[in-house]
């Protein structure tokens, strides 16, 4: 009798255990997701940005390739600085961590 009540409670537990591994997983997939929607999100706000810059501007000679290069000059840089601030997180969770 308590053999099989010890077993049920262990089969309840592993049971846990996979629903759990299911929920982190998802969590990690819907964590991935968000982290590309920012960076679409992000690409897109650049690209905004320089695009507003040149239409207050108005210059008629503004032609493509120089918005086109802007566009992806502005990208660069707020890549470069996403890259320092992951950096930055990742060194203060080490130096949290030990």
């Amino acid at each position: 009798q308590n053999e099989k009540e010890l077993q049920d409670v262990v089969k309840q537990q592993e049971e846990k255990m996979l629903q759990l591994i299911d929920k982190s997983g998802e969590v990690t997939r819907l964590k991935w997701e968000v982290s590309e929607l920012k960076r679409s999100l992000q690409r897109a706000e650049s690209e905004a940005k320089v695009l507003w810059e040149e239409m207050r501007k108005q210059e008629p000679k503004a032609d493509a390739a120089y918005v086109q290069e802007r566009v992806l000059l502005q990208q660069e840089v707020d890549k470069l600085r996403l890259l320092l601030l992951e950096k930055e997180d990742a060194n203060q969770l080490l130096s949290n961590k030990y």
